[in-house]
């Protein structure tokens, strides 16, 4: 027998915008249905709460230069995040599917989370 692959967290990264056809009160709904999936999920114990987030922000880069920002453009706008729990990556992004935002223009990113401390040998 075939032991499955030890559970591994996944970050969830929301991104886009609601496309522009849909109403507020179709907005409101599917974010309530959002919700839904999102408790039923965690209540199985196949994903962790995260957080929405706000649209302000700061840039920090070289010499301690701070901006204002973020300044992404608009398609990439990050609105939130969550955890997903799951045997791979392929299993992660079946469970990412089932978000009924995605059928309205927001869209996720999913990234395996690196347990161990960075090194020139495995940063980007």
């Amino acid at each position: 027998m075939t032991q499955p692959a030890p559970l591994c967290e996944y970050l969830i990264i929301a991104r886009g915008q609601w496309d522009q056809h849909i109403s507020r009160a179709q907005q409101e709904k599917v974010i309530d249905e959002f919700y839904v999936w999102l408790d039923r999920l965690v209540n199985e114990g196949k994903m962790r709460p995260g957080q929405r987030l706000t649209s302000e922000g700061k840039t920090v880069s070289r010499k301690s230069m701070i901006t204002d920002g973020p300044f992404g453009e608009s398609k990439e706008v990050i609105g939130g995040y969550w955890f997903i729990i799951a045997h791979s990556l392929e299993e992660a992004a079946q469970m990412a599917a089932g978000n009924p935002c995605l059928n309205y223009g927001i869209f996720t990113e999913i990234r395996p989370i690196d347990l161990e401390r960075a090194t020139p040998d495995n940063t980007l």
